[in-house]
C-alpha cells in the first residue's frame, strides 16, 4: 500500500509510505530557507547536476519503499458535516506488496484488509464472511474514506508507471519543491492517468498531489504534513486526502507508531490471519 503523498499510503501507500515519520522531530523551515534551496537547485542544474525529473522520482520511491513495517493509525473521514474517526494497526512486507490492515475503533473492531500483489480481501466480523474486492468496488472509498481501494492497492514504484518532466520550482507550505507532471506509461494500468506532484527539494516527499483522469478533469488532491526523519528516509506524519467529485468531504490520515525493519511472524498475510482462525 502506497498512501503516498501520500498514504498510502495507507490505508497505503497510500497510506504507509506517506506516513512514518513519527521517529524524530519534524524539519522546520523558513520562507527564506526555501527561497535560497530554489536558488541553489537552479543554479546546482546550471552548473550540470543531476537533478531532473528520473532522478527525483526515483528518490521519491526510494523514500517510500519499506521492507517491512508495522504501524498504528488514524483515519479521520469528514464528510457532511460528520465526523468519524477510525483507528488501525498494519503489518507491511515487500515494499508494500502485502499487507493486513486491521481496525481497532469500538465500531469496525474486527475489520481487517488484506492485501496481496494486485489482490485485495476484506473480512467483515458481523458477516462473518470474506469479500474479494474486485471490479467496479475497486473504485469505492475504502471504509467510506476519500482513499479507494485502488488507492490502497498500489505498490509499484512511480517510475516503473509514469514517464516524468520537471514542470518548474514552487513553494509547498514555505518548501521548495520540485514540481513533477506524471503520464502514465503506455500499456500500464494506473488509478489515475495522469499526477502533478510537488517533491520537497530537502526530503524527497511529495508534499502534494493533484490526480487527474484521462479527460483532464482533476479527481482528488493529496497533501502530505509533519515531514519527519526516520534514519535515512523522510516520512510526512500526516496525509489528507480530497476527493473533488464529492462536496465537502475529506479524509485525513495520521501515523502514529511506525516501526520499520520489524519480523513479520508467518502466516500474516493470508486468509486465515484475515479471518482470525
Amino acid at each position: 500500500m502506497r498512501i503516498r503523498a501520500a498514504a498510502a499510503a495507507a490505508v497505503g501507500a497510500v497510506i504507509p509510505a506517506v506516513a512514518a515519520a513519527v521517529l524524530a522531530g519534524s524539519t522546520a523551515w523558513t520562507t527564506g530557507s526555501a527561497v535560497r534551496a530554489i536558488a541553489s537547485g537552479a543554479a546546482a542544474r546550471s552548473a550540470g547536476s543531476p537533478v531532473d525529473a528520473a532522478t527525483i522520482l526515483e528518490r521519491v520511491d526510494a523514500n517510500a519503499r519499506m521492507p517491512t513495517a508495522y504501524m498504528e493509525a488514524s483515519l479521520v473521514i469528514e464528510s457532511g458535516g460528520r465526523r468519524m474517526t477510525k483507528t488501525m494497526r498494519i503489518w507491511e512486507e515487500g515494499n508494500g506488496s502485502k499487507a493486513l490492515v486491521e481496525f481497532t475503533n469500538p465500531g469496525d473492531r474486527g475489520t481487517r484488509y488484506l492485501k496481496v500483489g494486485s489482490e485485495m480481501w476484506i473480512y467483515s466480523p458481523e458477516a462473518e464472511e470474506v469479500v474479494r474486492i474486485s471490479g467496479h468496488m475497486l473504485r469505492q472509498g475504502m471504509m467510506g474514506s476519500d482513499f479507494s481501494y485502488q488507492d490502497a492497492l498500489e505498490s509499484e514504484q512511480l517510475r516503473m508507471l509514469y514517464d516524468a518532466s520537471l514542470a518548474g520550482e514552487e513553494l509547498v507550505d514555505g518548501k521548495a519543491c520540485y514540481v513533477l507532471e506524471l503520464t502514465a506509461k503506455p500499456g500500464r494500468e494506473v488509478s489515475y492517468y495522469r499526477r502533478k506532484v510537488w517533491v520537497s527539494q530537502a526530503e524527497w516527499v511529495a508534499l502534494k498531489e493533484e490526480l487527474y483522469a484521462p479527460s483532464g478533469k482533476i479527481l482528488k488532491r493529496l497533501s502530505a504534513r509533519d515531514v519527519r526523519r526516520a534514519g535515512e528516509r523522510y516520512y510526512p506524519a500526516e496525509a489528507i486526502m480530497e476527493n473533488l467529485l464529492r462536496r465537502g468531504t475529506r479524509t485525513t490520515m495520521t501515523i502514529t507508531r511506525l516501526d520499520m525493519g520489524v519480523e513479520i511472524p508467518a502466516g500474516t498475510f493470508s486468509l486465515q490471519r484475515l479471518t482470525g482462525r
